[in-house]
């Protein structure tokens, strides 16, 4: 079938040409043709055509009449070359054999039944045409006007990936510091009080197990409070009471704090349970979460200074192996939670407590102003208000705590869509305080900035995209326009300065650098495929948080399995199709056609890009039919 779609493909593009010859005198001959646009069918007027005597190599030009017709008179009899050179058409080229050695005058003429046909440079878009006299002025206007928002996106990436290649040098330099850091001593006969704080909103599947694993933490009892944030609607409820009530009867100090009233969502249960919170240190762990028996006693030790705030740890990731998806999620967390908290905590920069896994100086909190919920990313929002005050962040790398990766593409669309939104809005509501605060550093001002922004790469990405279907038109029809477009191709830098980023994060190296580096490089295509095909549903949560517009906190539905065979239908994982669906789909057909139709003109600049997005479009959108027909997921 390939060949065949092949074959009508090139006969769609080369039209076959018919010559009537006709003897008219010694030496010299006419050649006459008519000139068909491939498109209308209509005869094209005012085309430059040239003419080339391959005998002398004298250049012959003419322009066609009314009718489509051109003429050249006087060209020496033998092998001519005929070529297209108007600015509308693509430059085409047939070779006139003579196939009369006799030194007549030879008058060809091409049937008019089969003329020479001209195809416009781009023929699946429109054709840009002139306006009242000014020869292509305002799309002339348009395509620069394409070419700076294309420019200005690809500097923004640029720029994007220039700051994570930095934060890799600087987690690099700091790697071996961080290996010998000695854990500071903790006095378990005056440890400080914690209290672990578990916010859940409908977790029947994960409830029992984290609220179990809290419980089996080493730390002096008289000195540890566990609290279940419970706003939940659903069976959960039960669970939890009945969990915790078994967990009290051992002896251990837990509070089941149930809300009917979901105002503020993860923010607003945190914020109502202050007034309960027993400890000097709050831990905070998500549904999800396993986290290690000795995690306090690891963590704690590092308020070695009234100064620190909060001491955040590494996700790990329980179920890693259970599908690409699964492994490619941790590859890309796996670059925050080692090159982007690293390096910016090594540097001395703002870091952001990751809502979950991590502990909180109770003071910081109320220092800072306490929770808040006028955005969906309440940790990231605290996290800076606290810093700006002057509390220090503690990143530790070493401490891992493992939790479970969406297994659906609608449980890790909910998830980003979560992140990107939440990002955009405290980007909103901080970058003036960030920008105007009196003695904050620059370089603070400027890494803070730029993480707060990060989310917004993925705008750039969708523009950059779409806007690279026009920039092939504009390269075909525009040539004193190529240089910018060629001047572009120097920021595929920064694909080069994010492989570097994602190569010191890469965990599953085996020793061998051949094998790891071809597995590293495999894994990141796969990586920048779906994450470049994410940009339109990661766009959109972008641009609803930088309008302002309110959506409700969509919680990731947890499953708890580890091996497909487990997974038999969750009742939280509910999913339907949306426009955004239905925009992925069109954007896998539309880019797909995109890199067959430049491929097949030779034209590969831009086919590797245009490959990637209509794979990872079509990854998303086959995934998203899968899930909505199978009850398995």
């Amino acid at each position: 079938m390939n060949k065949l779609l092949l074959s009508l493909l090139l006969l769609f593009f080369v039209s076959p040409v018919l010559a009537n010859k006709t003897y008219i005198g010694p030496k010299s001959k006419i050649i006459e043709g008519y000139l068909v646009d491939f498109k209308t069918k209509r005869a094209a007027d005012e085309v430059e055509v040239q003419l080339t005597s391959l005998v002398t190599g004298k250049v012959y030009t003419a322009e066609t009449d009314a009718n489509g017709k051109f003429t050249f008179r006087n060209v020496p009899i033998g092998k001519s070359k005929l070529r297209l050179i108007d600015k509308d058409y693509r430059p085409q080229t047939l070779k006139i054999f003579q196939t009369n050695a006799k030194e007549h005058l030879v008058h060809y003429t091409f049937s008019k039944t089969q003329p020479f046909t001209a195809q416009l440079k781009v023929s699946w878009m429109f054709n840009w045409g002139d306006y009242q006299g000014k020869e292509h002025y305002w799309s002339h206007m348009a395509a620069r006007v394409i070419l700076v928002i294309y420019g200005i996106c690809l500097v923004l990436i640029f720029f994007y990936s220039v700051i994570q290649l930095t934060l890799a040098f600087a987690y690099l330099k700091n790697k071996k510091k961080q290996q010998s850091r000695v854990i500071p001593d903790l006095d378990l006969t005056n440890a400080p009080k914690v209290t672990v704080q578990l916010p859940m909103f409908n977790e029947m599947y994960v409830a029992e197990r984290i609220i179990e694993t809290v419980a089996q933490m080493d730390y002096p009892r008289e000195k540890f409070q566990i609290q279940v944030l419970d706003d939940s609607t659903d069976e959960t409820k039960d669970i939890i009471a009945n969990k915790c009530a078994e967990v009290a009867a051992r002896g251990i100090n837990i509070q089941h704090v149930h809300r009917v009233d979901r105002t503020g969502y993860k923010a607003g249960a945190l914020d109502a349970a202050m007034d309960k919170v027993e400890g000097e240190f709050i831990a905070i762990f998500d549904a999800d979460f396993v986290p290690s028996q000795d995690f306090l006693l690891r963590t704690i030790p590092y308020f070695n200074t009234d100064n620190v705030g909060v001491v955040q740890t590494r996700w790990g990731h329980l179920n890693k192996d259970y599908s690409l998806l699964t492994e490619l999620q941790a590859f890309g967390l796996n670059g925050h939670f080692a090159i982007e908290q690293g390096g910016r905590n090594a540097s001395g920069h703002y870091i952001n407590f990751n809502g979950t896994a991590g502990v909180w100086r109770r003071s910081t909190i109320d220092d800072a102003g306490g929770w808040e919920h006028d955005t969906i990313t309440e940790d990231l929002d605290l996290s800076y208000r606290a810093q700006m005050k002057g509390w220090r962040f503690v990143y530790l790398e070493e401490v891992e705590s493992p939790a479970e990766l969406p297994i659906t593409m609608s449980a890790l669309k909910s998830q980003q869509h979560r992140w990107m939104k939440g990002g955009a809005e405290v980007f909103i509501k901080m970058w003036k305080r960030l920008a105007t605060t009196k003695g904050l550093k620059i370089g603070d001002r400027i890494h803070g900035l730029a993480h707060l922004f990060n989310s917004s790469v993925f705008v750039f990405i969708l523009i950059l995209s779409l806007l690279s279907l026009p920039v092939l038109h504009i390269k075909d029809s525009f040539s004193d326009l190529n240089i910018y477009i060629k001047f572009g191709m120097y920021f595929f830098s920064s694909t080069i300065f994010l492989a570097f980023y994602y190569w010191n994060a890469f965990r599953d190296k085996k020793g061998n650098f051949f094998g790891d580096f071809f597995r590293f490089l495999g894994r990141f295509v796969q990586f920048l495929t779906v994450s470049m095909a994410l940009g339109l549903s990661n766009a959109v949560a972008v641009i609803e948080g930088y309008l302002g517009i309110k959506s409700s906190f969509v919680r990731t539905p947890k499953f708890n399995v580890s091996k497909k065979d487990e997974f038999k239908g969750n009742k939280y994982d509910k999913k339907s199709l949306s426009i955004i669906n239905i925009l992925e789909g069109t954007f896998m057909v539309v880019f797909g056609f995109t890199a067959v139709n430049r491929a097949i003109y030779g034209d590969l600049g831009m086919v590797p890009f245009h490959l990637m997005l209509t794979i990872g479009y079509g990854i998303i959108f086959f995934n998203t039919l899968k899930e909505n027909r199978s009850p398995q997921g």
